[in-house]
């Protein structure tokens, strides 16, 4: 057997918010991942869809982004990208 070769293996202080709230539509139960690590941007966990996105600013502008992130309808991601606007 070879020995494993890591890329990184590294240890970070994060911070993560549990938030769950409704929308129109449909109910959002996300963790939400800080920390130091990919250039500021946060982990969004969609815990009930088992799907995840490294989410910045930018990401939030990008049309589409969203909806295909967390297989969503247009109406449902414009009420999460309100939401992680005031968080983002």
């Amino acid at each position: 057997m070879t020995e494993r070769f890591f890329l990184y293996d590294d240890l970070v202080d994060t911070k993560t918010r549990f938030v769950s709230f409704m929308g129109q539509n449909t109910r959002f139960d996300l963790a939400i991942v800080m920390s130091d690590r990919y250039y500021g941007k946060h982990i969004v966990l969609d815990i009930q869809g088992s799907r995840f996105a490294i989410i910045g600013p930018d990401d939030l502008k990008e049309e589409g982004y969203l909806e295909y992130a967390f297989q969503l309808s247009e109406e449902d991601a414009e009420e999460l990208r309100s939401f992680l606007y005031e968080l983002i």
